[in-house]
């Protein structure tokens, strides 16, 4: 399972049945649950720890140092989760040490070619990260997040779950769950992701009640406390709504509206 060629640290960890491939570098510190899949000319670094049934693709390069000009050598960390397919040069780092020190990746995710995740973010799973997407440091993504092709988050921002981010759209404050943004310049809100949230089984009560908020928050006109006001008895029937004041209600960024 491991090539002649891939050159291990004694300090590494794998479970049963990882397989290395040709001239791929495993570093001191690196942790590799069962089942994972290192193709050829990979590199992990540590501290890493990864979790079973993972499949790196060829020149994938995880767990290096952030790119942080304040990181000065302290001990941080990469977390990845179970079954995520991380395909061709795809970059992750490590956290900060005053940002938290770990880099989060969850379960089921598929990172597709060229995408970079930076020091310090959070992502859930279930998310699909298409060619050349890319997140700032300290960037929170929950779950289900689609972010297509080129789309680029700004530092400190958060996506909500269930939200789609179009091509080439670039995200410079909070979005909320379920909504989907379009591309103009810096990118805009432009409805609600309803044909993601139909496929994983929301009912036409749930989405309505989406869409309401939405036409709250973003077509009203109204203010930021009198759209909130409009829907606080909206989420006292629907948790979906709930979730979206709750988000709205942490934003420190303030929202992309």
């Amino acid at each position: 399972m491991i090539h002649p060629s891939a050159q291990i640290d004694p300090g590494a960890r794998l479970g049963a049945n990882v397989t290395v491939g040709a001239f791929a570098v495993i570093g001191a510190d690196v942790e590799i649950g069962d089942g994972t899949r290192i193709d050829a000319h990979c590199v992990v670094t540590g501290p890493t720890r990864i979790g079973r049934d993972n499949h790196f693709h060829p020149h994938a390069a995880v767990g290096g140092d952030p790119q942080d000009k304040k990181y000065a050598g302290e001990r941080t960390e990469l977390v990845v989760g179970d079954r995520n397919c991380v395909r061709e040069f795809t970059t992750i780092n490590r956290g900060t040490g005053d940002g938290g020190g770990v880099t989060r990746i969850g379960s089921d995710n598929w990172i597709l070619a060229y995408a970079h995740i930076a020091h310090d973010c959070q992502v859930g799973n279930h998310c699909v990260f298409s060619n050349n997407a890319t997140l700032a440091g300290h960037v929170e993504v929950g779950d289900y997040v689609i972010l297509s092709g080129f789309a680029g988050i700004h530092q400190f921002c958060r996506i909500g779950a269930h939200a789609f981010i179009g091509m080439g759209a670039l995200v410079n404050g909070d979005v909320p769950p379920y909504l989907m943004v379009a591309s103009e310049g810096y990118s805009r809100p432009r409805g609600i992701n309803a044909e993601g949230l139909k496929r994983r089984g929301f009912d036409a009560t749930r989405i309505a009640a989406i869409k309401r908020a939405y036409r709250a928050l973003y077509m009203s006109g109204a203010p930021m406390a009198a759209a909130r006001e409009q829907l606080a008895p909206v989420a006292a029937e629907s948790e979906d709504v709930r979730l979206m004041l709750e988000f709205i209600e942490r934003s420190e960024r303030g929202l992309l509206r």
